[in-house]
Order: structure tokens, then C-alpha cells, then sequence
């Protein structure tokens, strides 16, 4: 086999692993509409997906005042966990994972969700035992900011040139851009591919079929 070029394979979950995006972009706009702000456009919600939640409420509902956000999040999650059960893996994601693990790579998730919302989602797809590690939005610092890269490269000993972050949105590849790590960005999760203009990942991957060919020649 030829050599691993990365030792560390991050992946986002939300519309990267775990199709998501709708569900997510629904419940953003049903919780403004319950506490009575602006419902924002389908656009606009799904631009903070992979954002802390805190982050992506200010962001997605800028008219509510502060005090108010643990409300808006309470509504979020309301709607989230009362319909989680519809949500499923991108096919071809299993088949992917076990290929990397079969080259021996580490395998980590680093996401906007909350600690309790991973477990349950990785929990429902029965890939716990898959990731060797993951960090979450809510214990330690949210995406852009590198802490979470930075933790798992400290984490299992890599560099970050043998590190590798995949992710849909440009909040992932500017994270791996602040860790100054490699990034792979796809296009069909909740950002469209204009958006990753101004950034450099090493490819641009259109399904999770074409991500599993470049993981496979060239991870």
C-alpha cells in the first residue's frame, strides 16, 4: 500500500457526513417564529450551519436581544430533537469511513453541535466506535477558531501537514485555514460552491461518492 499522506482525518458532521442541512434550516426558522422575530431565509439559516449555537442564533435572528438567546435555543432544540429520527447518513458514507479505516487513519469530527446532540446523532447512525475522537462546539471554542483542530493534532500527535479537515461550509475551511491544516471542501451540504471561493482546499467535492475517490488516491 502506498503511504499515508494524512494521519488525522477530521470530518464535519452537519450536511458533511449527516444529511442534516434541511432539518436544521427548519428548525432555525421555526423557533424565531416562536419567539416572535424575523424568520430568516433558507439562505441565511443555513449559512450558521456548523457555527456554536449561540453563534448561529446571534447570527441568524440578529433583532433578538441577548438575554433572549437560551430561549431561542431552547426552541431550536425543541423542534431538532422532536425530529432527528428523519435524519440518515449520505449514502456512501460507511463505505468511505471503513476504507479510511482500513489504511489505519485516525478519524475525529470536530462540529458546531452540542456534546449531548453528537452523541445522540452518532448514536443513531451506530458510528460511536467508528471515531477515534471528536470536540463539539460546547466544549471548547466554536468554529472559525482553531481550538478544535488544535486539541485533536494534540490529541494524537500529528502535525498539522498530516492533518486533514473536510467539511461543507466556509466556517471549516476557515478553520483548518487558523489551525494551518490541508481543508477538502464539499458542495452538498450548506453552503453552494461559489461560497468556498477566496479559500484553497485541495479539492472541491461534489457527492459523497467523489470525496470517497479523492480520500482513496490521495489521503
Amino acid at each position: 500500500m502506498r503511504p499515508r499522506r494524512f494521519d488525522l482525518v477530521v470530518f464535519d458532521w452537519d450536511g458533511t457526513l449527516f444529511d442534516s442541512t434541511a432539518l436544521i434550516v427548519r428548525c432555525i426558522q421555526a423557533a424565531c417564529r416562536d419567539v416572535g422575530v424575523a424568520v430568516p431565509s433558507d439562505e441565511r439559516a443555513a449559512y450558521v450551519i456548523g457555527l456554536g449555537l449561540h453563534d448561529a442564533l446571534a447570527h441568524a435572528a440578529p433583532g433578538l436581544s441577548a438575554e433572549r438567546y437560551p430561549e431561542l435555543g431552547a426552541r431550536y432544540r425543541h423542534h431538532y430533537f422532536a425530529n432527528q429520527h428523519e435524519l440518515t447518513l449520505f449514502e456512501g458514507t460507511l463505505p468511505m469511513l471503513q476504507t479510511l479505516k482500513e489504511r489505519q487513519h485516525w478519524l475525529a469530527i470536530a462540529t458546531g453541535k452540542s456534546r449531548r446532540g453528537l452523541d445522540a446523532a452518532l448514536e443513531t447512525a451506530q458510528l460511536a466506535s467508528v471515531f477515534d475522537g471528536s470536540r463539539t462546539a460546547d466544549e471548547t471554542a466554536s468554529k472559525p477558531n482553531p481550538q478544535m483542530l488544535l486539541e485533536l493534532m494534540r490529541q494524537f500527535g500529528t502535525d498539522p501537514e498530516r492533518t486533514l479537515m473536510i467539511g461543507d461550509t466556509t466556517h471549516d475551511l476557515q478553520l483548518a485555514a487558523n489551525a494551518g491544516t490541508p481543508s477538502i471542501a464539499v458542495s452538498y451540504g450548506a453552503h453552494e460552491r461559489d461560497a468556498f471561493d477566496g479559500f484553497t482546499p485541495l479539492a472541491i467535492a461534489h457527492s459523497t461518492a467523489g470525496l470517497h475517490d479523492w480520500l482513496a488516491r490521495h489521503a
